[in-house]
């Protein structure tokens, strides 16, 4: 069974989004945030990162565009919301996390430049 265009060009995408991944989670450990989960995924959708500092509990999303309005941009409504159902599944998998507090982030990657956090990108329903 061959592949669709559409199988590869997805997978072409999350290929090129493991290195942004990567350095985006070096980033947050190196300003004390514990990586919990990388590219936790569930029926609901796909988060990058989830990570912990203190008693918060960070859904991060990573975009790597080459300027930081373009990677800004990318975090479509559409995206939130999927976050968001993935981010609930994660909760009532992992109940003991359930008292933290919760927050929604961007970490924005860009060629030859440090990345960049949006704390609280947005405001999750949860």
């Amino acid at each position: 069974m061959s592949a669709t265009p559409r199988d590869t060009k997805r997978h072409d995408a999350e290929r090129r989004g493991r290195g942004p991944e990567r350095l985006a989670a070096l980033w947050l450990r190196a300003k004390d945030y514990r990586i919990l989960a990388r590219r936790f995924q569930c029926p609901a959708g796909e988060i990058a990162l989830v990570a912990r500092r203190g008693r918060m509990l960070v859904f991060i999303e990573v975009k790597a565009r080459d300027t930081g309005a373009d990677a800004a941009d990318a975090v479509t409504p559409r995206q939130r919301r999927r976050i968001e159902r993935a981010a609930e599944t994660s909760l009532r998998r992992q109940p003991e996390l359930a008292g933290l507090d919760l927050r929604c982030d961007a970490v924005l990657v860009r060629p030859g430049r440090l990345p960049t956090d949006i704390v609280d990108a947005w405001r999750p329903g949860l």
